[in-house]
C-alpha cells in the first residue's frame, strides 16, 4: 500500500528526478524558461515555492516526477539545481517491475513517444534532458491558452488533445507556418469530433 506523507520542505536535486513520460513540447518548455527569467530577478524563491513538484519515491530512493515535466526541464535548462518536491507516495519497498506497473495502473506514467505510440516501460528516459520533443504537445498547449479547450484535471489531458491534432495538422505546417497551424488546430478542437475530449469547449452536434 502506498504510504502518503507530507510534502518535503527541503530541496531535491533536479538531475535526480526521473521522468514518467517520454516527451514534452519544447516550445512549451521555452515558454516556461522565459517566464522563469522574468520572475527570477524579482521573486525567484517565491516562484519555486509556488510550484512544488510532485514525485513518487521509487526503488533506491529515486524520486520519480509525476507532473510538471515542462517546468522541471525549463528550470534545469536555466541552471536551477534544486527544487522543492511534494511526495505523493513512498514506494521504495517495491521491486522495480512492480513499481512501474503500479505507476502505470494509477495513470502516473505516459510511455508514449513523439508519434503518440506506446513504448515499453523500459524505454522511459532516465533523465529530464533525455525527454524528446513532441511538437503536437506544444501545439495543444497553445490551443488551450487561445481558448480552444478548458484546462482539465484529467491526467495527460494535453497529450490527448495532441493526439487528436496529429491527424489534422501536419508537422510541416507546425514547423513552417505556425500561425496557420494554430488556426487550423483551433477549428479542429471546436468540431463535434473533439466532443469526447476533456475540457471540450466547442458546440456539440
Amino acid at each position: 500500500m502506498a504510504q502518503r506523507i507530507e510534502p518535503l520542505l527541503h530541496p531535491v536535486e533536479l538531475r535526480r528526478l526521473r521522468p514518467t513520460q517520454m516527451t514534452v513540447g519544447f516550445i512549451e518548455v521555452e515558454r516556461k524558461q522565459h517566464a522563469w527569467r522574468q520572475q527570477v530577478a524579482e521573486a525567484g524563491g517565491e516562484y519555486l515555492g509556488r510550484h512544488m513538484i510532485p514525485v513518487v519515491i521509487g526503488p533506491k530512493q529515486v524520486p520519480w516526477l509525476i507532473d510538471h515535466h515542462h517546468l522541471a526541464l525549463a528550470l534545469l535548462r536555466e541552471g536551477v539545481e534544486h527544487v522543492l518536491v511534494s511526495v505523493v507516495a513512498k514506494l521504495d519497498h517495491l521491486p522495480r517491475d512492480r513499481f512501474l506497473t503500479f505507476l502505470d495502473n494509477r495513470n502516473w506514467l505516459h510511455p508514449y513517444d513523439a508519434k503518440g505510440q506506446r513504448q515499453p516501460l523500459k524505454a522511459l528516459p532516465k533523465r529530464l534532458d533525455d525527454l524528446a520533443d513532441d511538437p503536437y504537445r506544444s501545439l495543444a498547449g497553445e490551443v488551450r491558452r487561445a481558448g480552444g479547450y478548458a484546462k482539465s484535471p484529467t491526467p495527460y489531458a494535453e497529450f490527448l488533445w495532441a493526439d487528436f491534432l496529429r491527424s489534422r495538422v501536419s508537422t510541416r505546417q507546425i514547423a513552417r507556418h505556425y500561425p496557420r497551424a494554430l488556426a487550423k488546430a483551433l477549428d479542429a478542437v471546436h468540431s463535434h469530433e473533439a466532443a469526447y475530449l476533456p475540457g471540450f469547449a466547442g458546440v456539440e452536434e
